[in-house]
C-alpha cells in the first residue's frame, strides 16, 4: 500500500497505477477497466472508508469505472479526464508526460496583477485552450498580467459557463483536456502572463453527479441556491475537505496555475472552529513555499465580510483578495441609471466614493434590497485585497439578455468606466472583449441531456430576473444559438472606434504601471471627494513626491466646477475628451497652475488625469 496516496488514479509508470477513492457507503469497490481490455481489480478498504490498491498492466489512456457493491459502475470522483463526458468512463493520465518550459517562472507581485477574465468556449471560434495561445501576445501588449479562466472542470455536454462542473479534477474534454490546459499555462508563462483558475467549491452540478453513491459529500442541513450544500462541517467532513483541498493543490502543482478564484464563498456553509476556507488557504500557502513561487487565492463573496481577507492572526481566513461587487454596482448604476434589483442600493456618487475609500460601499448600513443591515467596515484591509471591474461574466451574463456595457452606454461612457477601474487603487479585472467594446452579448448557456433538467434551468432563469425591469424574452440556455451569440466578434476589433478604445485601455494601463502615485496601491495615500450636484468624482493620490489628480465626470453634458487642487504646476497626462480618443474636444489646457484651487470646464462622461510637476 502506498502511504499518503493522492485521490483518483495515480500512474506510477511501468504499467502500474494506484487507485484511491473515498466510498464509505459502499461495501465493496473494484476498478472496472473497460479499455483497452475489460477486467476487474479489487480495492481494499481502510478504517476511514477509503478504498485503495495498485493495479498492473495499466497504461495512460486506460478507461475505467469504480464498480460499487458489484452492481453500480460510476466514474471516479477524482477523475483526471472524462473523454466521453460526465457519464462515461474515467481515463488514466500520466502527470509527468508534459514537458514544461517554465522552470524559472516565479509569478507577478500582487500589486502588478491586471486580470483578463475569459470563457474558453466563447473566446475563440474553436473554443479550445490551444486556440487562445495565438491571442496571448496581443493581451500582453495591452498590458494584461494575468489570465483568469472561467471554470474548466468537466461539465455535461460541450457548452456551459463551467459552474455545472461535476468532476473537479477533470479538465473539460471539449476544451482540450489536461494536456491542452498545460500547453496554455506554459505558453502564458513564456510571455510572463500568470494564469488564475476559477474553481467551484460551493456546489456541484446536477447532471453526472454521482458523489452521493460514494459517501456523505452533501448535507441536508443546509441548502444553496443550486441545490444541496457540500458537507464541510458534519460527519465525514474531514474527507470532503480533503477532496477539495487536494483539488486546489492539484491545480497549483500539476498545472502550474498561479492562483485560484473561489466562486461564491458566501454559499459555503461551515460552522466549524477551523473554517474550510482558512484551511484551504493555509494549504495553498504551504504548497507555494514548497514550489518556490507566488500563489494567490482570491474569493468571490457578496457578504462584505472582511474576515475573508483579514490575516489569520486577526481572526480572518487570510485570503489574498476578494471581488468587490459594491464597486461594480456603484459604477454601473451611475453609468446606466439602472435602479432595479440590487442596483436600488446604489445610484449616488457618494456610493462610488465610498467604494474608492474602503473597497465596500455597505459597511453596516441598511440595504433596501436586502431589507436589513449589510456588511462591515474593512478596517484592516489593503487596497490590493480588492478586485474591481466594470464588467465580468456574472454582471453581464446574469442580465436577462446578457448585454455588455457597450450596449448600455455611449462610447464616452465606456472610456469613463475604463478610467475609473484602471486608475483606481485596487486590482483591476477586464472581461474578455471589453477592451475594444465587444458588442456580442454573453448569455447563459447549457447543454444538458436531461429534458426535465433543461426545462428547470429555463424556468429558473426567468424567475431570477423578476426583481429587475428588464424586458424581452429570456434566451433559452439550451439553444445552441444562445451559445453562438455569445462568441466574441473579433472583426469588430478592426473598426476605428474599437481600435481607439483598445489604445485608450493600453494607455491607462501604461500610466497605472509607470506613474508611482498610481502604481502604489495605498488607501492611506488618497483623498476622495464626491461633488454630488455636479456629478464629478475627484480623487487625489500620491506616493513620495509624485502626485496625481483623477477627475471623473458622470454628467451627460458639460459642467464647470471648482476643485481643490494643491498649489503648483500641473500637467495633463490623459484626457478622454481629446479628439485622439474620439472625444468632442477638451476644454482643459495641457498645463495648469493652481494657487490651491482651479476651475475647470469638463465634457460630459469624461475622465481626466493630472500630474503635479516635480519641480513643485
Amino acid at each position: 500500500m502506498i502511504q499518503n496516496a493522492g485521490l483518483g488514479a495515480t500512474y506510477l509508470g511501468n504499467g502500474r497505477c494506484f487507485f484511491c477513492v473515498w466510498a464509505p457507503l459502499a461495501e465493496s469497490v473494484s476498478v472496472h477497466f473497460v479499455a483497452p481490455r475489460e477486467r476487474l481489480a479489487e480495492l481494499a478498504r481502510n478504517e476511514r472508508g477509503y478504498y485503495q490498491g495498485a493495479a498492473t498492466e495499466v497504461e495512460p489512456g486506460s478507461l475505467y469505472f469504480y464498480l460499487l457493491d458489484g452492481r453500480k459502475d460510476r466514474p471516479d470522483p477524482a477523475s483526471r479526464c472524462q473523454p466521453q463526458g460526465v457519464h462515461g468512463p474515467s481515463q488514466v493520465v500520466d502527470p509527468h508526460a508534459f514537458a514544461w518550459s517554465d522552470h524559472c517562472w516565479f509569478g507577478p507581485a500582487r500589486d502588478e496583477l491586471i486580470f483578463y477574465e475569459l470563457h474558453v468556449g466563447t473566446f475563440t471560434p474553436e473554443g479550445t485552450f490551444d486556440a487562445i495561445i495565438p491571442r496571448l501576445n496581443e493581451l500582453k501588449e495591452l498590458g494584461i498580467t494575468a489570465l483568469e479562466l472561467m471554470p474548466v472542470a468537466q461539465f455535461p455536454g460541450s457548452r456551459n459557463w463551467g459552474y455545472d462542473g461535476v468532476y473537479p479534477f477533470a479538465v473539460q474534454n471539449s476544451y482540450g483536456g489536461p494536456e491542452g490546459l498545460k500547453r496554455l499555462v506554459d505558453a502564458c508563462h513564456k510571455r510572463s502572463l500568470a494564469v488564475f483558475l476559477d474553481v467551484v467549491y460551493n456546489h456541484l452540478g446536477p447532471e453526472g453527479n454521482y458523489l452521493a453513491d460514494f459517501g456523505p459529500y452533501f448535507t441536508d442541513r443546509y441548502r444553496t441556491p443550486w441545490g444541496p450544500a457540500l458537507n464541510f462541517d458534519g460527519p465525514g467532513s474531514d474527507e470532503v475537505r480533503r477532496f477539495f483541498i487536494e483539488n486546489a493543490l492539484y491545480w497549483l502543482t500539476e498545472f502550474h496555475v498561479d492562483g485560484l478564484r473561489l466562486d461564491a464563498v458566501h454559499a459555503i456553509i461551515d460552522k466549524s472552529a477551523l473554517p474550510f476556507l482558512e484551511e484551504l488557504n493555509a494549504a495553498a500557502r504551504g504548497r507555494a513555499e514548497r514550489l518556490g513561487r507566488r500563489v494567490y487565492v482570491i474569493a468571490e463573496s457578496d457578504l462584505n465580510d472582511p474576515r475573508v481577507i483579514y490575516p489569520r492572526e486577526a481572526g480572518g481566513y487570510g485570503l489574498d483578495a476578494q471581488w468587490s461587487d459594491d464597486f461594480h454596482h456603484a459604477l454601473h448604476s451611475l453609468l446606466t441609471g439602472e435602479r432595479d434589483g440590487y442596483y436600488q442600493d446604489f445610484g449616488r456618487l457618494e456610493h462610488l466614493a465610498r467604494a474608492f475609500r474602503e473597497g465596500y460601499v455597505y459597511t453596516g448600513q441598511r440595504s433596501a434590497y436586502r431589507q436589513r443591515r449589510h456588511g462591515r467596515r474593512p478596517k484592516l484591509a489593503l487596497a490590493r485585497q480588492f478586485v474591481v471591474f466594470s464588467q465580468n461574466h456574472d454582471q453581464v451574463g446574469n442580465r436577462a439578455r446578457g448585454e455588455r456595457l457597450s450596449a448600455l452606454v455611449s462610447f464616452a461612457g465606456l472610456k469613463l468606466a475604463a478610467g475609473v477601474v484602471l486608475l483606481s487603487p485596487f486590482l483591476p479585472l477586464l472581461f474578455m472583449g471589453e477592451e475594444y467594446g465587444e458588442t456580442a452579448p454573453f448569455q447563459y448557456f447549457t447543454d444538458h441531456a436531461d429534458p426535465a433538467l433543461a426545462q428547470a434551468v429555463r424556468e429558473g432563469r426567468r424567475e431570477e430576473f423578476a426583481g429587475f425591469a428588464w424586458t424581452g424574452e429570456v434566451p433559452d440556455p439550451q439553444d445552441e444559438a444562445t451559445f453562438l451569440r455569445s462568441r466574441l466578434q473579433r472583426d469588430l476589433s478592426r473598426h476605428k472606434q474599437s481600435r481607439v478604445l483598445r489604445a485608450f485601455y493600453r494607455e491607462l494601463i501604461r500610466l497605472r504601471r509607470e506613474q508611482p502615485a498610481l502604481a502604489e496601491l495605498n488607501l492611506e495615500k488618497m483623498e476622495v471627494t464626491a461633488y454630488e450636484q455636479e456629478q464629478v468624482l475627484f480623487v487625489r493620490r500620491w506616493s513620495g513626491d509624485d502626485e496625481v489628480c483623477l477627475i471623473f465626470s458622470f454628467r451627460d453634458d458639460r459642467v464647470e466646477i471648482a476643485l481643490t487642487v494643491p498649489a503648483g504646476c500641473w500637467r495633463k497626462l490623459l484626457d478622454a475628451a481629446e479628439e485622439r480618443w474620439l472625444g468632442d474636444g477638451s476644454f482643459v489646457p495641457a498645463a495648469l497652475v493652481s494657487p490651491g484651487a482651479i476651475r475647470l470646464a469638463l465634457n460630459g462622461k469624461t475622465c481626466l488625469l493630472l500630474a503635479k510637476s516635480k519641480e513643485d
